[in-house]
């Protein structure tokens, strides 16, 4: 399977959809495209410059949460080969399909259409820059190394480690927005669910990226030496992060 573009998708429960958007279009300096599907329940976000690497979807049941979307030539054949490297097939909608990996998290394989511009970062009043661009698989400890092993395999890509052992990052393809960070669970109490995922935001100025979400609603949970964790309006955690945005690293 080649990887031709990833999509972080946003699962928002219809009572806070709308708020969800707006806050999430806001700091992203995102437009919103119009409402598509069969019941208008999909979006993208739509950067000033390149394709869409964020997209929205309203969800009638649960807490929502965060998919990836993997845009492929052949996601049937892709689909084969990620049941072969141990994931399951949880829906197969004929022009996408909906599978778990193996520590549970969900993505879908999708069609290819193109996308092929890399989105750019933006520069905020006060010279601090920005760009949503990591989708991060939070994975309990038990099955860390097989998940690992999992996306290497399937994607092709091989690993970076980071700075903390619990970090492991999927090497970045320059030409897709999108990067993928593995980070294995730190909270045992935590590890008999599936893998969850969260989004991480490149900035160079971490403290006035804070700032700037907390005037759209959003509050700093957690501080560390390299990164601040945010709960939107809503609750949903995201990571607004010390890398550089043009690169990701």
């Amino acid at each position: 399977m080649q990887v031709r573009w990833l999509s972080a998708f946003l699962d928002f429960p219809a009572d806070v959809f709308g708020s969800e958007v707006t806050f999430w279009r806001a700091i992203s300096g995102s437009t919103v495209s119009p409402p598509r599907g069969d019941h208008r329940e999909f979006a993208s976000l739509e950067p000033f410059y390149g394709d869409p690497h964020l997209r929205v979807q309203r969800i009638d049941d649960g807490p929502g949460g965060v998919h990836l979307d993997i845009h492929t030539d052949d996601p049937h054949t892709a689909t084969a080969e990620a049941l072969a490297l141990g994931a399951t097939l949880v829906h197969d909608a004929g022009t996408h399909l909906t599978l778990r990996s193996p520590a549970g998290f969900v993505f879908c394989l999708v069609p290819w259409e193109g996308e092929s511009k890399r989105s750019r970062p933006i520069r905020w009043p006060g010279d601090a820059i920005s760009i949503i661009d990591q989708l991060c698989i939070d994975i309990p400890a038990d099955g860390f190394d097989a998940e690992v092993g999992f996306w290497t395999r399937f994607t092709g890509w091989p690993t970076t480690p980071r700075s903390r052992p619990e970090l492991i990052a999927l090497r970045r393809d320059p030409a897709v927005t999108l990067g993928i960070l593995l980070q294995r669970k730190q909270d045992v109490s935590h590890d008999d669910g599936p893998a969850t995922a969260h989004l991480d935001i490149a900035t160079n100025s971490v403290e006035d990226e804070v700032a700037r979400h907390e005037d759209w609603g959003a509050r700093a949970v957690e501080q560390f030496p390299h990164w601040t964790t945010m709960a939107d309006p809503v609750g949903r955690l995201y990571c607004i992060t010390s890398r550089n945005p043009r690169t990701g690293d």
